[in-house]
């Protein structure tokens, strides 16, 4: 992906191959899910929107017939 490449990995100096697998899965959890907005999700981060769905998806399921 464009956004892992331009802010992770052409800024970063890696030790080996562990080393680049721990950082840039560091930065998809950190940056990526929590912290970068996406437009496709109506500018909320992945963990907004995994949120609000889940929200949805309790009420729902509490929702008497």
């Amino acid at each position: 992906m464009r956004t892992i490449k331009e802010e992770e990995v052409d800024l970063s100096d890696y030790e080996d191959y562990h080393h680049a697998y721990k950082q840039i899965g560091q930065f998809l959890e950190d940056v990526y899910m929590r912290k970068r907005v996406h437009s496709s999700l109506k500018y909320l981060t992945p963990a907004e929107f995994e949120a609000a769905w889940l929200s949805k998806q309790t009420l729902v399921s509490q929702t008497p017939l």
